[in-house]
């Protein structure tokens, strides 16, 4: 072994055993609170009845019959707290319209929060506790993907966010479960042994697997957390024989473990998504709009749209998917006729429109090696709209809900009010608004949880 490299787990789970909310800047909790309320307006939506992945998910758990110790979102029952958390996580990344890091190419809230809500209804825990837990186990597991490289977990067809998830679900668990340290090292070997999720899910057009990866990592990494607390030993993942980084990428980053640790925050690189699609596509979203809004363009009137991005990783994932959420000239077309994509248009193929459907075959997407400079900092995105006889282009970094492009507290709050009134009457989801923005003086966490929970 590396002496350069020895200890890693240790430290780690020495870090998180002694970590706690007085250690966090004031910005990162609030923001930590802005991300769950976005989050759960996910959840919430997802929850529909209409929407199978989560329905079923539900409905099988239910018929099963167990414990009652967590919730089940958007339903009137409860669950262990593995089965809350499998199939809220599940539902976190249904709608595709959560918060994400793509610099990272990580859902890391659609799986942390599920856990920590679980565990945290199960173990009583304050608003606080839920707090620390939620924004450590977004840190652990942005760290970890970045040394295993996420772009490296791609090219051999691994799904960063599941992989990864499973370790931030097991940290913000175990912190909820005031794990010390040797329980914390067991936890993220047991996460090794268990940390599964391929992409093999780009086929699959219900996209029901897709978000099935998320629920996955929720689930494991929950167990691993459990079981830890109950004296079950983990092996070493990070170092030796074999490790993560050989099983998953080929590629071993270990300085991004530690960087910063306790000083940077990854919840500060969250992005807000404003439509339901992949975060790669949204700057180019943003450009197509201003330009048809600037220019008062009839998307009748397009001849051709021209997309370039910075890289040709990306540009495979969006240009090559079956997935209608992946798909950027599906969601280029849609977004120039609705002037937005909700989860419905990712869910319910909006090609019957047969104006939309022949927009999207005069799109193009390019890779500008220009572009690349920027690239994984941010996705600069290049729109080009040609009409009769004339051409418009916009550029955009950051799309808007990057942490530099931030939306207003106001346009999240706007944005969770949208999704969860698909499910809920405006009280309730003002009251569950307000309990979030107060999260730190909740004595327990069921206050919230209670009002998650109803029959539709």
């Amino acid at each position: 072994m590396d002496k350069d490299r020895s200890g890693y787990s240790e430290q780690i789970a020495e870090f998180c055993s002694n970590f706690d909310l007085t250690k966090m800047p004031k910005d990162v909790m609030e923001r930590a609170k802005l991300i769950i309320l976005d989050t759960l307006g996910a959840i919430l939506a997802a929850s529909h009845p209409k929407y199978p992945a989560g329905r079923i998910l539900a409905d099988f758990i239910r018929r099963e019959g167990e414990r009652e110790e967590a919730t089940i979102i958007g339903r009137d029952f409860m669950a262990t707290a593995i089965n809350a958390a499998l199939v809220n996580a599940t539902m976190g990344y249904f709608c595709d319209i959560e918060s994400c890091d793509f610099k990272a190419t990580l859902h890391a809230p659609a799986v942390i929060l599920p856990s920590v809500l679980a565990v945290g209804e199960r173990s009583k825990a304050s608003g606080t506790e839920v707090i620390t837990s939620f924004v450590l186990g977004i840190d652990i597991e942005t760290r970890i993907a970045r040394a295993i490289s996420p772009m490296g977990m791609y090219d051999r067809g691994f799904h960063p966010s599941a992989v990864c998830g499973c370790f931030g679900a097991a940290i913000a668990a175990g912190k909820v479960l005031d794990l010390n340290k040797n329980q914390f090292f067991n936890a993220i070997g047991l996460c090794g042994c268990q940390a599964s999720g391929l992409l093999a899910w780009e086929s699959d057009k219900t996209e029901m697997s897709r978000p099935f990866n998320l629920g996955i990592a929720a689930r494991n990494g929950l167990l691993s957390a459990l079981l830890a607390k109950e004296g079950f030993a983990g092996p070493e993942v990070f170092e030796g024989k074999y490790t993560i980084f050989k099983a998953f990428s080929g590629k071993e980053r270990y300085e991004e473990l530690l960087k910063d640790l306790g000083k940077n925050f990854a919840i500060m690189d969250q992005s807000i998504k404003k439509y339901a699609s992949c975060a790669y596509i949204q700057p180019g979203l943003d450009a197509l709009l201003k330009i048809l809004k600037d220019h008062t363009i009839n998307p009748e009137e397009i001849q051709k749209i021209t997309m370039k991005v910075p890289s040709k990783e990306i540009l495979n994932l969006i240009d090559t998917s079956t997935l209608r959420s992946h798909d950027a000239r599906y969601i280029l077309a849609v977004g120039a006729f609705n002037k937005e994509v909700l989860t419905d248009d990712i869910l319910q193929d909006r090609y019957s429109n047969i104006k939309i459907f022949e927009l999207a075959k005069r799109i193009e997407l390019r890779c500008d090696e220009k572009l690349a400079d920027l690239f994984p900092r941010a996705f600069p995105t290049i729109i080009e709209v040609e009409t009769k006889g004339r051409v418009f282009m916009e550029r955009v970094d950051y799309a808007r809900g990057d942490p530099e492009n931030p939306m207003t507290k106001n346009e999240v709050e706007g944005k969770f009010m949208k999704l969860a009134t698909t499910v809920i009457d405006e009280a309730r989801a003002s009251e569950i608004a307000k309990l979030i923005d107060g999260l730190e003086k909740i004595d327990e966490i069921g206050e919230l949880t209670r009002l998650l929970r109803f029959k539709q």
